[in-house]
């Protein structure tokens, strides 16, 4: 099969390897759509993985190729995403139903061969079946989108009130936009975004984010400007960047009991002046973390529905369009066209995907 082997830091290409056969409990999965990330591209050119040689892609769907011991023949055949992080499925963590959390998980595309390939293997029970009507791209998308709802989940309530909150998000790459398509879906109505790309204001504006609403962080000082519109400051600022600055933004624009989350993998060490801290004492401000999202094995009830089961289920019923975010689509022989539009931006990019 042809995959993309990372063998040392900047030493990534196209080989021929030998299809894998799945071990007790996996399955073969022939890969039919997969997204980069933007952590593969420091992964591939700047820090390395967890062990190399390494295929590295951790977002993407396929359908069932074939079936190890004691998985069930049925699922040959079947659609189906991935869930890219393995539990340990013994620590606190996964016993109280927060795998992402787990001390001694393993990770399909970082840890353990990925999907920028004809095949790989992966457990039986990381599986979602893909309902009708919901094609491999969108299904290649289903680990960012979950990882945008576990944000939006983890902030905010169901209540009617709380759709009149004031909500920043910082950042418009594809966790940024997707977290602002679920939170339009979900019917909140007062979200103001920065970004810092002309696109970005286009981008914005398909999930009905306006001149008014939108902040370009080039022009403009982030935190007068949310002030300027909010009033108070941000009852919740969803940081997608991952910088220093972003992070200050946040903490001097909150309202009073007002929540950070931040969710962008940091550029650099993050340190905060003392007037800054002094912020989130003064303001009783929550400074919270997000990273990943849940995906249950074994679901009680849909009132305990996870975060992957949120998103299929808004596909099925057509609430949601994230095609409308893949800017590029390449085949697996060209597929490093991608990774250097992303490492060095030569282009403009949203979701950039391989296609089988």
């Amino acid at each position: 099969m042809k995959a993309w082997e990372l063998r040392e830091i900047k030493d990534i290409s196209l080989t021929e390897r030998e299809i894998p056969t799945p071990s007790r409990g996996e399955v073969l999965i022939k890969v039919k759509a997969a997204g980069i990330c933007g952590s593969d591209i420091p992964r591939i050119y700047e820090n390395g993985a967890h062990k190399m040689p390494l295929i590295p892609g951790h977002e993407f769907s396929g359908i069932v190729e074939d079936t190890g011991e004691d998985v069930s023949e049925d699922l040959a055949g079947k659609r189906v995403g991935i869930f890219p992080l393995i539990p340990c499925d013994r620590c606190a963590p996964c016993r109280s139903g927060h795998p992402e959390m787990c001390r001694d998980y393993d990770y399909i595309g970082s840890r353990r061969d990925g999907a920028f390939a004809e095949y790989v293997t992966v457990p039986a029970s990381n599986l979602i079946e893909l309902p009708d009507g919901v094609g491999f791209e969108e299904a290649a998308m289903l680990e960012p989108m979950a990882v945008a709802v576990h944000a939006m989940r983890m902030t905010m309530e169901e209540s009617t009130g709380d759709r009149e909150k004031k909500i920043v998000i910082c950042g418009l790459g594809p966790i940024g936009l997707m977290l602002l398509m679920f939170l339009s879906e979900h019917g909140y109505r007062n979200i103001y975004v920065t970004g810092n790309k002309d696109i970005q204001k286009e981008r914005a504006a398909a999930f009905g984010i306006h001149g008014d609403n939108y902040c370009d962080s080039r022009r403009e000082c982030v935190p007068e400007w949310i002030m300027q519109k909010t009033g108070t400051g941000a009852d919740v600022y969803f940081e997608c960047v991952g910088k220093n600055d972003c992070v200050t933004d946040g903490i001097e624009s909150a309202a009073p009991g007002g929540t950070v989350l931040v969710i962008g993998n940091p550029y650099s060490d993050m340190t905060f002046p003392r007037d800054i801290y002094w912020k989130i004492l003064r303001n009783q401000l929550t400074v919270r973390g997000t990273w990943n999202s849940t995906f249950l094995k074994d679901r009680t009830s849909e009132r305990n529905e996870d975060d992957w089961h949120y998103v299929i289920n808004k596909l099925k019923d057509k609430k949601i369009d994230p095609s409308v975010l893949i800017s590029h689509r390449f085949s697996i022989e060209n597929l490093e066209k991608g990774f250097w539009i992303m490492r060095d931006k030569t282009e403009d990019h949203c979701k950039i995907m391989m296609v089988i």
